[in-house]
């Protein structure tokens, strides 16, 4: 039964593979999805974790603080996946239309990018309900534009995202606990 639900999940992420790398986008989208992939690169985050705590308010440390814990033991996780796992990336299988941009590593689950968004952002949006939108936004973008530029499949992105966010849930509850 496994073998058959990985089967069927592999088949609808080759068929999505393969229409985001024949669709040639707008330029607009183009840059659209660079821009959010390399927001995903660390510097959005790192932006954003200084200005909360310059700006955050009280409990802005325990906000940046669970954020950095995630993100560090999200890295850890998905580096240590993507070795076990070993999955090949889509621009690794097929050519893609327009996207020359070259990945980080060899391997595609779990996107790595994705994880690290939705860890950073969970225990933010606990702590900073307000910026639940633009927060997601973010995230989501990053997301999605793994997927446009042909970085990751849709499985790989929706691990990331379950995973980032368990993490930053788990370690909200463990700097609160702590604090």
């Amino acid at each position: 039964m496994p073998a058959l639900v990985w089967s069927l999940i592999e088949n609808q992420d080759f068929r999505l593979m393969r229409r985001c790398n024949s669709w040639l986008p707008p330029q607009w989208v183009r840059i659209w999805m660079l821009c959010a992939t390399r927001g995903g690169d660390g510097w959005l985050w790192y932006t954003l974790g200084l200005a909360l705590c310059i700006f955050g308010g009280e409990g802005r440390f325990q906000a940046v603080g669970a954020s950095f814990l995630a993100a560090s033991s999200g890295i850890c996780v998905f580096l240590a996946l993507k070795r076990w796992i070993g999955r090949r990336r889509p621009c690794a299988i097929a050519s893609h239309a327009w996207s020359t941009l070259l990945p980080p590593d060899q391997f595609s689950f779990p996107s790595g990018h994705t994880l690290t968004a939705f860890a950073v952002i969970t225990p933010l949006i606990g702590h900073y309900p307000e910026l639940t939108i633009q927060l997601s936004f973010c995230a989501a973008n990053i997301a999605v534009s793994r997927i446009i530029l042909g970085m990751h499949f849709l499985s790989d992105v929706i691990a990331g995202a379950l995973i980032g966010a368990i993490l930053g849930y788990l370690s909200k509850g463990l700097i609160a606990w702590v604090a």
